[in-house]
This record gives C-alpha cells, structure tokens and sequence, in this order.
C-alpha cells in the first residue's frame, strides 16, 4: 500500500469511529429521554394477548403429547 492508500484508510476508519460515538451518544439521549426503541415495542405488545397464546399452545402440546402416549401404548 503506498502512503495514499495508508492515509485513505486512516481517514475511513477515524470516519467509522466518530459515527459510531456519535450513535452511541444520540443512543444514550434517547434512552435519558425513555424514547428507546425496545419501550415503543414493548407498549405495543399486548400482554394478555400473549398470555392466551401461551395457554393455548400449551394446551396444544399437552394434547398432542397425551395422543403420543395413547399410540405407543
């Protein structure tokens, strides 16, 4: 690599560096705030909604589990 190439590469890396403090910053911003992502998502979510889900699947899986016993026997 001649020193073009060095000083090129350099620059791209001190680039990449500074973009990513500066999303971690406006990451920690936002988080101080309590405007993450994952908060937006989680008050979407319908908590007894997926409890339902739940005991229905496993209501599922505990009758497919009792018919495999009842063949087998």
């Amino acid at each position: 690599m001649n020193n073009q190439q060095n000083q090129q590469q350099n620059q791209a890396e001190q680039q990449a560096a500074r973009t990513n403090q500066q999303q971690v910053r406006q990451q920690n911003a936002a988080s101080a705030q309590g405007s993450s992502l994952n908060t937006e998502f989680a008050s979407e979510t319908n908590a007894q909604e997926v409890r339902q889900q739940n005991q229905a699947s496993q209501a599922r899986k505990q009758q497919a589990s009792s018919r495999a016993n009842q063949q087998q026997q």
